[in-house]
């Protein structure tokens, strides 16, 4: 199946149906992402961004939320 085909069937969908279509592929996306963020925070890709916030920290250039 395309992505041509998937975008015609899901236009052809009732109210209802692509309601919960909708709500299934955003929970599906999330899922990804959150796949996504495990693997790279896994593999060290936050590690730098991670040492640059504590040391921003430390030295007090840091302002509450």
């Amino acid at each position: 199946m395309t992505v041509l085909e998937i975008e015609a069937a899901v236009t052809r969908l009732p109210a209802e149906e692509l309601s919960q279509f909708t709500q299934w592929f955003e929970e599906y996306v999330a899922d990804q992402w959150d796949r996504q963020i495990k693997v790279d925070s896994l593999a060290g890709r936050f590690d730098a961004a991670g040492q640059r916030a504590e040391a921003e920290f430390a030295a007090g250039r840091c302002q509450p939320l």
